[in-house]
């Protein structure tokens, strides 16, 4: 007789970062979470909120999207878990459907995401390729590299054993971005688990609140760079996936501020 638990259809819940009313894929598979819910409980009443359980909601300002991370963790038990975000999804391999009119149709289901999982317990973004600049001289041009500096004096501190990666990471020209992920559960906590504790000394060390709203969410974007530093120190393969935005993306204001933080030194002052 087969064996039943294997038979069981794998549970997975991918939690959409949302902090505003926007249209959302209908497939079961995903679960509107309202980021910051805590501070703003009025926004989006009718769906979950990152407030709830075990919550750093609070924390949004600085965490971004990790809230949700942060309360898929705690408070759901899936087989696999997700985070993508409200305009930003991973995107089918379906060439048809990746160059629909409709940009929802571009969006991975259950029934493709199944069979990719099948391959990869974890899933990213295609990396993102700067090939002018290195991971740190990127984020030093348009950020503060102070921030990347404090990064590694914690890590020394509290996790020593990742400080080669991180540091490799730092040489390298791509990476994987958008804190974006699919994992299987035993993953998906074992890094959050780690990462955490990180932000937290990280937040202690350098507060968040020195900085003007948009450079204060410098923890959501340091973690970008540890979930990279995490999975190379753990030699884990993924599969990779591309992305699919909901919008149109304004290229040429995005590449001329990135050569304009490149060649004069002119931070970043606002998401594209």
């Amino acid at each position: 007789m087969a064996n039943t638990s294997n038979m069981r259809q794998k549970t997975i819940t991918l939690g959409i970062a949302m902090h505003k009313p926007y249209p959302v894929p209908r497939a079961s598979i995903y679960l509107p979470i309202h980021v910051g819910a805590a501070l703003n409980p009025d926004v989006l009443s009718h769906i979950q909120g990152d407030n709830t359980g075990d919550n750093i909601s609070t924390l949004n300002p600085y965490f971004c999207e990790l809230t949700a991370l942060y309360w898929l963790w705690k408070n759901n038990d899936s087989d696999y878990k997700g985070l993508v975000h409200y305009r930003r999804y991973f995107a089918t391999n379906n060439f048809f459907k990746r160059h629909s009119h409709n940009r929802f149709e571009r969006i991975l289901e259950k029934t493709e995401l199944d069979q990719i999982l099948v391959q990869h317990p974890i899933i990213l973004p295609k990396k993102r390729h700067y090939v002018i600049e290195t991971i740190h001289s990127h984020y030093a041009h348009t950020m503060y590299a102070s921030q990347l500096n404090i990064t590694e004096q914690v890590l020394q501190d509290i996790a020593p054993e990742y400080v080669a990666a991180w540091r490799s990471l730092m040489r390298q020209r791509s990476a994987h971005i958008f804190n974006m992920m699919i994992m299987d559960r035993e993953h998906f906590d074992a890094y959050c688990a780690w990462l955490f504790p990180i932000l937290f000394e990280l937040t202690s060390r350098l507060d968040p609140n020195q900085y003007d709203a948009f450079h204060a969410r410098y923890p959501g974007r340091i973690s970008e760079m540890l979930l990279n530093v995490w999975i190379m120190h753990k030699g884990i393969h993924v599969g990779q996936q591309p992305t699919t935005f909901t919008e149109c993306i304004n290229w040429w204001n995005k590449g001329t501020s990135f050569l304009k933080a490149k060649f004069f030194k002119q931070k970043y002052t606002g998401s594209f």
